[in-house]
């Protein structure tokens, strides 16, 4: 059978998603407010698309340097979604990651990608973030 014949070969996409804490700033995590059509209004995690042969924990560490300006330390893995609505075409396996801003560095984040997020930070108190913490 020709290579033309065959049909494509559909893949989950793979991202991987950060769960940024800072020791100056207990009971709160890093999050953005998202803009444009998908989620516009939304919070969501620093993070992206996992890059071929990127660890998970490179990857972390590169997206939430490259949306933020922060360092992170202490990256590990905290869980893993597997997501799918054939409705709607989508299929993502989401690894999620968790990590502490480097203080050795500038820990003030910056919204690198203005076009992408409105902002960065949102405080939670400690109960929500120990209920997460569980389910992760």
């Amino acid at each position: 059978m020709a290579n033309s014949e065959c049909p494509p070969v559909r893949r989950p996409a793979v991202g991987v998603g950060v769960v940024v804490t800072c020791r100056e700033q207990p009971g709160c995590v890093l999050l953005g407010k998202r803009k444009g059509s998908i989620g516009a209004g939304t919070f969501q995690l620093p993070g992206g698309h996992l890059e071929f042969g990127e660890s998970w924990e490179d990857c972390a560490k590169r997206e939430v340097l490259e949306e933020t300006g922060l360092h992170m330390k202490n990256v590990g893995f905290a869980a893993v979604v597997n997501s799918i609505k054939l409705e709607e075409n989508y299929h993502y396996v989401t690894i999620f990651m968790q990590g502490e801003v480097n203080m050795d560095y500038d820990s003030e984040p910056k919204n690198l990608e203005p076009q992408k997020n409105e902002g960065k930070f949102i405080t939670l108190n400690s109960d929500f973030l120990q209920v997460t913490r569980a389910r992760l």
